[in-house]
């Protein structure tokens, strides 16, 4: 009896093992299976919606990047004290979209002509940028870059900054997934900041 118990238990004890063994190996795919992209195009409410419409993206944060003080809050930050711009944090699937796709999601929601502002927004916190983490992301906001000043669509220079990621700090709760907590304020500051209207005449009708 006392050996058949022991038996039970040693094969129990296997079995638990195994099942964590597989747990974690599939914790460490899952966190392997995605990535982290960061762009700044003006208000982030608005870039937030944007990026959580890609197929493939599986969360979308605002915040702010690229400034000199630490944990800044969003007045400071909206009172151009910083150096930050207006930003947000894409967590994504690169199986399901690659960063590339990414790029051209965001041109197509920027005013790219524009220094220092978009739409009705006016100061550097409000510039649009690409922040890269690595050489390959670099490499491919350069190109993608140069493609859209090689099409020559628009007569002005493209003025979009392309700049190493450097700390992003979350915003405030109450701006995370504001177009869906507040959709009747946000539908309206979007629409009277301009936004849909200049993305048209710049791009096209999407």
């Amino acid at each position: 009896m006392a050996t058949h118990r022991a038996l039970t238990l040693l094969m129990v004890n296997l079995a638990i093992c195994v099942t964590l063994v597989a747990w974690s190996s599939q914790r460490a795919l899952s966190a392997s299976t995605t990535a982290k992209a960061y762009f700044a195009g003006g208000c982030f409410w608005c870039m937030e919606e944007a990026f959580e419409q890609v197929e493939g993206v599986l969360s979308v944060a605002s915040g702010y990047m690229g400034g000199t003080v630490a944990n800044p809050t969003y007045e400071q930050v909206s009172a151009g004290r910083t150096g930050h711009a207006e930003a947000v944090e894409v967590i994504y699937d690169p199986a399901k979209v690659s960063y590339q796709q990414l790029l051209e999601a965001f041109w197509k929601n920027i005013d790219p002509l524009t220094p220092n502002a978009q739409f009705c927004d006016h100061g550097s916190q409000y510039r649009s940028a690409v922040f890269y983490t690595s050489e390959e992301e670099q490499r491919l906001a350069a190109a993608s870059k140069t493609a859209i000043e090689q099409a020559k669509q628009f007569p002005a220079p493209i003025v979009t900054e392309l700049v190493p990621a450097s700390a992003f700090y979350q915003a405030e709760d109450y701006h995370q997934d504001y177009y869906k907590k507040n959709p009747f304020r946000y539908k309206y500051y979007k629409y009277s900041c301009g936004r849909a209207k200049r993305l048209e005449a710049l791009w096209g009708k999407s």
